[in-house]
């Protein structure tokens, strides 16, 4: 099995008004950045490149902030292929 660790701009959507309102995590796919031969090499690229992520972006407004305006991004990890976007169905309150 290869695993690939993809870039992804990230987001936060509006899931509803369900108890005083709630919000979900989105991402859509930048580029990809590595095919690894193990899980844990691919975590462990990811970490690093999530590391200099978080040092670029220090300046950038977080993601849960009401003044988010775009371009944060983070490196994942999945077997196969890396899908478009995440989530791939829009989640239900439960």
């Amino acid at each position: 099995m290869r695993y690939i660790v993809a870039l992804y701009e990230v987001d936060r959507a509006y899931g509803g008004p369900e108890e005083g309102g709630w919000w979900y995590d989105t991402g859509d796919l930048r580029r990809p950045l590595a095919l690894a031969p193990t899980n844990d090499a691919a975590v462990a690229i990811a970490a690093r490149a999530n590391r200099l992520l978080d040092r670029l972006q220090r300046n950038k407004r977080p993601v849960d902030s009401a003044a988010y305006d775009g371009g944060r991004h983070r490196a994942l990890v999945f077997t196969t292929t890396a899908p478009p976007s995440y989530p791939a169905e829009r989640p239900r309150y439960c």
